[in-house]
C-alpha cells in the first residue's frame, strides 16, 4: 500500500524562494569545503539539495512535501513528475546524497574530505537543473 504524501499547497510564484535557499545551502557548502569544515560542507549541500526538490515540486505542481522525513520530498518528486527520465536521474541523485545525510547529522564518524566534494558537487548540479526547470516553469 502506498503511503500517503504529506504535502502543502504553496502558490507556484513561490518556487523562486526555495531556489533562493537552495543557491544559499550550496553556496555555504562551498565555503564549508573549502575551509575543510565537511561535516558543515555534507550538510549544507544535502539541504541545499532538498529545498531545490522543493523549488521543482512547487513550480510544477504548487506543492512541497510537509513530511519531516526528507525522503518524502523526493518521493513527491517522482511522483509529480512520473515518466520523466531527466527527473528520475534527479531522484536518484537525491537519494544516494540523502543516504548520507544520517550519518553526518547524528552519527560520530566524521565526513571526509572526498565525501564532502562528493555532495557539494552533487547538490551544486540538482540546484542548477531546480532553476533551469523553475524558469521553464514559467512562475
Amino acid at each position: 500500500m502506498a503511503r500517503r504524501q504529506k504535502t502543502v499547497s504553496v502558490p507556484r510564484v513561490e518556487s523562486g524562494v526555495y531556489l533562493a535557499k537552495s543557491e544559499q545551502f550550496v553556496m555555504e557548502a562551498r565555503t564549508a569545503h573549502e575551509g575543510s569544515r565537511h561535516d558543515a560542507a555534507m550538510l549544507n549541500a544535502i539541504h541545499g539539495a532538498i529545498s531545490a526538490v522543493d523549488a521543482v515540486t512547487v513550480a510544477l505542481a504548487g506543492l512541497r512535501s510537509a513530511d519531516p522525513d526528507h525522503h518524502r520530498a523526493v518521493d513527491l518528486l517522482e511522483e509529480i513528475a512520473s515518466g520523466s527520465e531527466e527527473i528520475k536521474a534527479r531522484v536518484r541523485q537525491m537519494r544516494q546524497l540523502l543516504a548520507k545525510k544520517n550519518m553526518v547529522e547524528y552519527e560520530t564518524r566524521r565526513a571526509s574530505a572526498k565525501e564532502a566534494r562528493d555532495a557539494v558537487e552533487r547538490a551544486s548540479r540538482i540546484v542548477e537543473w531546480a532553476a533551469v526547470t523553475v524558469r521553464r516553469a514559467r512562475v
